[in-house]
């Protein structure tokens, strides 16, 4: 394997590891909120206080918020580690696409990002395709996470509520709601990037760093400067992540609103269009709209958390091979 090679496959795993590793903290951190934010969207009538009500008189309170964690962690943890590797590819590639003789060393920039440089439309393109891709492969994980959350489901284990989906509908069952969730989910991560990108931009200039801190002067100045200049990326890149969540949280909750409905009720909801025909037409335009406020919380601290973890890892892992590098000569 030549040494180009064995650089990329570096990189990737780099990448991989740090959306595993930022998908499985948000999703175990946020999962109560999953979880309530499921019981609501899975009928017109189960309120938030009827959601609260159900968990409360659960025999033992902690697992019982923490229900569904597993596949939440797995389905996030990975789904996060596929979007980010793939994500970072389509962007390497796109920016040798736009820019062949030089990419762009993003830790030499002043801003707070860790990842190449594009234009709105391309980041718009590659978060969509990304996304798309992530969720198909996931697919399965997500409605067993949807299910085993939901009450008209008496699952006691993963395998026997996949043995139950397989049983009543076939392989087709686990990627119940996948329209749905590609049109909730490619323009949702497609936007993202867009707003993350530009808040990211504008938060570094209205917050300039007092001294530039690149991987030459982390390896220089020792852990004191790094850490500072660490610290201002990762409050930029949090603030624009809950942004940039809660943007597009609002623009997407009808589809995850149909989407859950499919994933729970299929034999009910069928598709996309006929679902969210049935809902406006027997609960009104505000069933679309249900746990808008559940999901624009959770997605907007999930997101913000799980790539300002993932870009602190990637920062740091990228840094300590410039060192190592560097000694090596």
């Amino acid at each position: 394997m030549s040494d180009g090679s064995r650089t990329a496959l570096t990189k990737s795993t780099f990448h991989f590891v740090a959306g595993l590793g930022s998908g499985v903290l948000s999703a175990v951190l946020l999962q109560p909120i999953d979880l309530l934010k499921t019981r609501v969207q899975q009928s017109g009538a189960h309120s938030l206080s009827a959601a609260i009500a159900d968990i409360r008189a659960a025999p033992r309170l902690i697992p019982a918020l923490w229900r569904g964690a597993v596949p939440s962690a797995l389905r996030t943890g990975f789904g996060s580690a596929i979007y980010f590797t793939s994500l970072n590819a389509i962007r390497q590639s796109a920016a040798r696409l736009s820019h062949p003789t030089t990419l762009t060393n993003p830790s030499s920039s002043s801003t707070s990002s860790s990842l190449p440089k594009l234009s709105n439309t391309s980041n718009l393109l590659a978060g969509a395709l990304a996304r798309s891709f992530a969720g198909l492969i996931l697919m399965p994980l997500t409605v067993l996470k949807v299910r085993y959350e939901s009450t008209l489901y008496a699952y006691t284990s993963l395998a026997g509520a996949a043995r139950d989906i397989f049983a009543r509908e076939g392989a087709r069952g686990f990627f119940a709601g996948y329209g749905a969730t590609a049109i909730r989910d490619a323009p949702y991560a497609g936007l993202y990037v867009v707003f993350y990108e530009q808040s990211k931009k504008r938060l570094s200039a209205l917050f300039p760093q007092a001294t530039t801190t690149t991987t030459t002067a982390l390896s220089k100045e020792g852990a004191r400067g790094g850490e500072m200049g660490l610290s201002r990326a990762a409050g930029i890149n949090f603030t624009s992540g809950v942004v940039s969540g809660v943007v597009c949280s609002v623009v997407s909750n009808p589809f995850d609103a149909v989407k859950t409905r499919i994933q729970l009720q299929p034999g009910r909801y069928r598709n996309m269009v006929q679902g969210a025909r049935r809902m406006v037409g027997e609960e009104g335009v505000r069933a679309l709209w249900d746990g808008l406020a559940l999901r624009m919380s959770r997605k907007a601290v999930s997101s913000a958390l799980a790539w300002t973890v993932y870009e602190e890892l990637i920062r740091r892992a990228e840094a300590g091979v410039g060192r190592r590098a560097r000694n090596s000569l």
